[in-house]
């Protein structure tokens, strides 16, 4: 496809991002209307957005508008899907320059077609307006089919905290790239794309979760946040954490610790849950600590120890601290 945005127009925009989307049966009204209509079987809507902004969430010499577009609808799927609930719908806010050749959108569109396909979601809609720089913004819709939802505020102390999915790759990830390569491919790709394991929120709810997140800040960071919303003390055991091969070697070239990538690391989109001691997880959950009594204030504890070094990500901080 050749041209830019605005030799296409709005309109003409529209029309050829929308031709690209799939639906589900729970999308009744698609794109088209002044709004979508989803079906909430439930009769209740879990909703989640976030904001990527060029520079700042992806670079276009990294990531590709089809890796953009994945990641973008990655990390919302995954907050829904955290919730215990089920992902039904995706909405789209793009904000991009004139002169962006048209294949950056229509790639984009398709990747967070794909991820939603991947979730068993659909983009049901959504805007796109001319700006200075690229904004991908995406709200998230889920149902909770009948479940309660799981929230951060109910872990107690005795119960384990397990997680699923990766931890530190994409964070391995980025310093490849940041490094001028594209190797050990694995791990740049954890980046680019990361894969939340949707189903995994659903199951944990059905087996008792008593509180549950998503990996995005950080395991440390997003444990706190399940530590201080439920007043209780989080302890890690790193020795039940295992670090691949190859994230060793990536930080003995660059001079990093591993298990700061494991433990402060954002954007892998794992799930990190707290269940009652007496369950029993399938074998994808690893259990990797406890929750406890707070010795003081509500804190998250590595072997018994605070955790000293920096990390997690701050949105409002000048870099990934």
């Amino acid at each position: 496809m050749k041209g830019t945005v605005g030799e296409l127009g709005e309109f003409g925009l529209i029309r050829e991002l929308t031709s690209r989307l799939t639906t589900t049966p729970a999308v009744r009204v698609g794109p088209g209307d002044d709004a979508a209509v989803v079906a909430a079987p439930d009769r209740r809507v879990v909703a989640s957005t976030d904001i990527l902004l060029e520079g700042r969430h992806f670079r276009r010499d990294w990531s590709t508008a089809y890796d953009v577009g994945r990641k973008a609808a990655a990390q919302n799927l995954a907050d829904i899907a955290a919730m215990g609930a089920v992902p039904t719908a995706l909405l789209l806010g793009l904000v991009v320059p004139a002169e962006l050749p048209v294949t950056w959108p229509v790639e984009l569109m398709d990747g967070l077609r794909d991820e939603a396909q991947v979730a068993g979601a659909a983009v049901v809609g959504g805007d796109v307006v001319r700006g200075d720089t690229i904004v991908v913004s995406i709200t998230a819709l889920g149902d909770l089919r009948n479940h309660e939802p799981v929230i951060r505020g109910g872990a107690r102390p005795g119960d384990v905290v397990a997680v699923t999915g990766w931890l530190g790759w994409s964070a391995a990830g980025h310093a490849v790239l940041s490094r001028g390569f594209r190797s050990p491919r694995a791990f740049v790709e954890a980046h680019r794309r990361p894969e939340p394991p949707y189903h995994a929120g659903p199951a944990a709810a059905g087996l008792g979760a008593t509180a549950m997140c998503d990996v995005s800040d950080g395991l440390i960071a997003d444990l706190g946040h399940i530590a201080e919303a439920s007043k209780v003390r989080i302890d890690i055991r790193s020795g039940a954490i295992d670090i691949p091969t190859q994230m060793n070697d990536i930080g003995q070239a660059v001079g990093v610790d591993p298990m700061q990538w494991v433990l402060t690391g954002g954007e892998d989109h794992a799930i990190v849950a707290t269940f009652p001691p007496d369950v029993k997880l399938p074998a994808r959950w690893r259990v990797i600590g406890e929750v406890l009594n707070p010795s003081a204030l509500p804190q998250v504890t590595v072997d018994g120890a605070p955790w000293t070094s920096k990390g997690g990500w701050d949105h409002f901080a000048d870099i990934e601290s």
